[in-house]
């Protein structure tokens, strides 16, 4: 499974802790699993579409990333809100 760990408002959002064990062999599928086992985030990821919304950022090991991007058992997957004033 992969580390994932939330970042800001998202890693209010889910509760107990900033870092999460989830399956998935894709970005899209770690982040849907993320939101179906973390009601608390579901919609604030992913559009309704299954795409990463705009104002979220996903990094695996490292690198910004995509919905298609392979996602390895020992990989790290960092989702930070993009920062935002006016």
């Amino acid at each position: 499974m992969a580390q994932v760990r939330l970042r800001g408002t998202l890693k209010k959002m889910a509760g107990e802790s900033a870092e999460h064990s989830v399956p998935g062999a894709t970005v899209a599928e770690v982040l849907t699993e993320l939101e179906r086992s973390r009601e608390s985030l579901s919609g604030w990821i992913l559009d309704e579409r299954g795409r990463i919304r705009r104002h979220i950022n996903v990094f695996v090991n490292g690198e910004q990333s995509s919905e298609d991007t392979p996602v390895a058992d020992a990989d790290r997957v960092e989702i930070l809100p993009a920062i935002s004033g006016g």
